[in-house]
């Protein structure tokens, strides 16, 4: 299984950051309905789907380092 993070939407086309840091980019129509940038996507033999979890531990976690960030600043 692959896993990659959509880094942009540009127009009918998603950028997709995978693992290894390199990019792909693929037709939305073959990727989950309403896909956003910073959503993770897994990927196995015929089927890709999004992962809600895995997206919002993400998210949590860079949300957490930013307000670090600026709460040393201080």
């Amino acid at each position: 299984m692959k896993k990659f993070t959509v880094d942009r939407i540009e127009g009918d086309r998603a950028v997709l950051e995978c693992e290894d840091g390199s990019f792909v980019n693929m037709e939305l129509s073959a990727l989950p309905k309403n896909l956003r940038e910073g959503d993770i996507i897994h990927f196995d033999a015929n089927s890709c789907y999004l992962s809600e979890e895995e997206t919002a531990r993400r998210s949590q976690k860079l949300k957490n380092q930013l307000e670090k960030l600026f709460t040393d600043q201080t």
